[in-house]
């Protein structure tokens, strides 16, 4: 979003980024190609409606949840340059809206590939 002149806090502009993107992305998994999706996917809704859009395109579907402390998520994130920086304040806002996978969501989901048990 930066590279477009875009702030990354214009939610309006990321929808429609994202948008985009979800459409490139089912066009690459029906031709046999394998995505990462990096953005959010803060609710479980989000997460079920990709999960069934790339099985209705016969493409597995993995889920990579990384549970990381609040102190070293701002940490991480404080090392940016994003104008007007993130704070803990928001960091703390935003744990209490993101919906951690349950361990039966994340049994919906397929098992990590074996090539990334290889490349570990």
């Amino acid at each position: 979003m930066e590279e477009l002149g875009i702030s990354l806090w214009d939610e309006e502009a990321r929808a429609r980024i994202e948008k985009l993107q979800w459409r490139l992305v089912q066009d690459l998994l029906a031709l046999g190609h394998n995505v990462v999706i990096e953005w959010g996917a803060w609710a479980r809704a989000e997460r079920d409606a990709l999960r069934a859009g790339a099985r209705a395109l016969g493409a597995a579907a993995e889920l990579h949840f990384l549970d990381a402390p609040i102190d070293v998520l701002f940490e991480r994130t404080s090392a940016g340059k994003m104008e007007p920086p993130i704070t803990l304040d928001d960091m703390k806002r935003w744990a209490q809206i993101f919906e951690r996978p349950s361990s039966e969501e994340l049994a919906l989901f397929d098992p990590r590939s074996t090539l990334e048990h290889a490349a570990s």
